[in-house]
């Protein structure tokens, strides 16, 4: 399963025992608790990987910072690991994961299976690379009895919640260069930060908080504006238990497939050639309308009935309040809907210990309860409370909970989770301090709308007067779906691009896509060697009308 929250703790299972598994006892650094001489950090590990599995030998140091008693009782302390390989490239590279961390990911440097960083992981490239769990512990025994809202009990606690939201990145970025200055004897050359979902909002929170400790941001599918897409899914479940009276069958496999078969066929050739991608987003706004997938009288295939297509127009034109104002943002049309991972974040997952529910009528309904609401609300930690939760949720009473504040929380959710200027955008201090920001999103993303992105940017654009382009970029990516997935070709080495323009001033003006093998959703049709441009935004692909229209050689990037 491909999702940023889904993966963050597979990849720890899966990495994390087999990256140890060979590690010596010895310790392979000289940085201590006491060497390193940073109040409130502890160093609790320090020991050499062989070469293995594809990784390089390195140097694997984990450690502790600000040990604490919450306000909650609980314990905290965010934990992280340092990654330091053999040979080493000069750079740094801050890994900030997905989901509601809560793990300590192995320092990889790890992209969606490597999709963006072109299919190796930063480590192999000879990134020294740190990964954290933001400030708690997803896993704590303390929280068991909760259930699925176990993840998310850390929002009982203030600091936790700052941790989680920016203070944890703020507090490791300086140890972590003070470690590989002690390590390697010199400070990196470079500095980056990379991630995709709520990793995606790590890195533009960092952008606009602390932009003079980074080189280059590289943002994934970000969930930047991420409590106000958190209410969007007691929208989303709101409106499709209108279907039918069980989430889980309110859109049906076949009936995902339809939709998205349909936008295609009637999307697809606007960019000027028939390939199963919606290229041109803006134009297929205008070109197909969801109501011509309602069954005619008499017909009963091929089609949806009313209530289904109903709850799809209303999903996808976003949460509002009664008096018709947005709470967070609509949706585009995009082949990839229904796709990919798009049902098992929406209506239906394969994870039989949540009883199939979705991602968000579980992990989400958590969330947006737990720590995106002030004062907190605490729900039960079974699918069927945690569907109620949702289903009761009130568009008036409770969602401006995201932007209150009390004694004990001084700071809203939108002030811990956002970027400060989030509906304002200027990047002052990271145009001033040189650095860059690449920015990549699925189009058919069911997690945070491509076009809040969009938005994000456009008014970004507006107060750089037009020369948005000189500090950041934005790239989508049709048929893709959250941090890779759909029918796409999503991998592509936006890691490079990035360090390009960082470090050669060569600004991405393109950035070839192919097909992943890790995406078992890519049609059997297309040719395995297929590629693609992925244009820097508002341009978009489109087909030169001469040469191989597999080859990304024969596309230009226009703007619509």
């Amino acid at each position: 399963m491909r999702t940023g929250l889904i993966s963050t703790a597979a990849l720890a299972a899966l990495l994390g025992s087999t990256a140890l598994a060979r590690a010596d006892g010895e310790a392979c650094s000289p940085v201590t608790t006491a060497s390193l001489g940073i109040s409130g950090i502890e160093i609790t590990g320090s020991k050499t990987q062989d070469a293995a599995n594809g990784l390089p030998k390195h140097c694997i140091l984990t450690g502790l910072a600000n040990r604490r008693t919450g306000a909650d009782g609980k314990q905290y302390a965010i934990g992280f690991e340092l990654r330091l390989p053999a040979e080493w490239n000069g750079r740094f590279l801050h890994q900030v994961n997905g989901g509601n961390d809560g793990v300590v990911v192995p320092a990889l440097g790890s992209l969606p299976e490597g999709s963006a960083s072109g299919g190796s992981v930063p480590l192999t490239r000879g990134f020294a690379v740190l990964s954290s769990d933001s400030g708690h512990s997803g896993s704590d025994p303390a929280n068991k009895s909760l259930g699925l809202t176990a993840g998310a009990a850390f929002g009982l606690d203030p600091q936790a919640r700052r941790d989680y939201g920016y203070a944890a990145d703020m507090t490791l970025s300086p140890v972590a260069k003070q470690i590989i200055a002690l390590h390697y004897g010199r400070k990196p050359d470079r500095s980056y930060m990379a991630g995709c979902s709520n990793g995606g909002r790590h890195a533009m929170v960092a952008a606009s908080r602390m932009p003079e400790n980074y080189d280059g941001f590289l943002v994934g599918n970000p969930g930047f504006d991420l409590p106000r897409a958190a209410i969007q899914h007691a929208w989303d479940v709101q409106a499709f238990l209108k279907a039918d009276p069980d989430l889980r069958k309110s859109i049906t496999k076949e009936d995902a497939q339809l939709v998205s078969s349909r936008i295609t066929e009637a999307c697809d050739a606007l960019d000027g050639v028939k390939d199963g991608l919606t290229a041109n987003l803006a134009a297929c706004q205008k070109a197909f309308d969801l109501k011509s997938l309602v069954c005619a009288p008499g017909q009963n295939s091929a089609c949806l009935s009313e209530a289904k297509v109903d709850a799809l127009k209303m999903s996808l034109a976003g949460p509002k309040n009664s008096k018709g104002e947005a709470l967070y943002s609509d949706w585009p049309l995009d082949g990839g809907i229904g796709t990919g991972n798009w049902r098992t974040w929406k209506v239906e997952s394969p994870v039989a210990p949540w009883n199939n529910y979705p991602i968000i009528a579980t992990m989400g309904a958590a969330s947006l309860n737990y720590i995106f609401s002030t004062p907190p609300v605490a729900v039960e930690g079974s699918n069927e409370k945690l569907v109620e939760a949702l289903k009761a949720y009130d568009f008036d009473k409770d969602a401006p909970k995201i932007f209150t504040k009390d004694a004990t929380f001084t700071e809203s959710a939108m002030d811990f989770m956002t970027p400060p200027d989030v509906d304002d955008p200027k990047l002052a201090s990271l145009q001033k301090s040189g650095g860059k920001m690449l920015i990549y999103h699925g189009q058919a993303d069911p997690v945070f709308s491509v076009n809040d992105t969009i938005r994000w940017y456009d008014r970004l654009d507006k107060n750089l007067q037009g020369h948005a382009d000189g500090v950041a970029r934005l790239f989508t990516i049709p048929g893709e779906t959250h941090c890779g997935g759909g029918v796409t070709l999503d991998k592509f080495d936006a890691l490079t691009a990035l360090i390009d323009w960082v470090e050669k001033g060569k600004a991405p003006e393109r950035i070839i896509a192919s097909a992943n093998p890790a995406n078992k959703e890519v049609p059997a049709s297309w040719s395995p060697g297929r590629t693609r441009p992925l244009c820097p935004y508002p341009s978009y692909a489109a087909y030169s009308g001469q040469g191989d229209s597999e080859d990304a050689a024969n596309f230009v990037c226009k703007t619509p």
